[in-house]
């Protein structure tokens, strides 16, 4: 009977955190984050703080792992749609963000030639205040974000597999940077 309510309580804690986080609205604050990011040339110098990306719109892509078949896909389209979907990364900018090492991030970004930056987000506290943090891995979450630090767009989940995802994510992010 004991083990049944410790098991209770983690079922409680785990689904509970992701529903106050689902909350998340458009329109409301982005919450603030500060992470170490990772590009193709390596791990940044210098880390990533959402607040400081204040006057530019800023895509943030929750994907569960490098390397797997559907977030290849993801990151292989936004790669090759670059120019129409990020402005070029003019006043706009990409951070994918996954529970990977900064290792596994830089040599996926590499092997695919990805000229974004990703996150690691190994201790899922950005995922938590997204709500895309699941038992393992992120979960596919897409969340715009508007020159004044607010939620502009929310893709939960984010489809990879539809044209129609891009197109919308294409809109929103032409509408942010307005």
């Amino acid at each position: 009977m004991r083990t049944l309510r410790v098991l209770a309580t983690v079922a409680l804690v785990a689904f509970a955190t992701p529903a106050l986080a689902q909350s998340l609205k458009v329109g409301d604050v982005a919450p603030d984050f500060t992470v170490t990011t990772a590009t193709a040339k390596g791990v940044d110098a210098a880390a990533f703080t959402l607040s400081a990306h204040r006057g530019e719109t800023v895509v943030l892509a929750f994907f569960p792992q490098a390397g797997t078949p559907g977030c290849t896909t993801q990151m292989e389209a936004y790669r090759d749609r670059y120019a129409a979907l990020f402005k070029n990364g003019q006043k706009v900018t990409l951070l994918g963000i996954s529970t990977d090492d900064t290792d596994d991030l830089t040599g996926w970004a590499r092997k695919k030639n990805f000229s974004f930056q990703f996150a690691a987000d190994g201790n899922k506290a950005v995922g938590k205040a997204y709500g895309a943090s699941g038992m393992l891995w992120h979960k596919r979450h897409l969340y715009v974000i508007d020159p004044q630090g607010r939620i502009a767009y929310i893709a939960r989940p984010f489809n990879q597999m539809s044209e129609d995802a891009y197109s919308a994510l294409g809109a929103a992010v032409t509408a942010a940077t307005r």
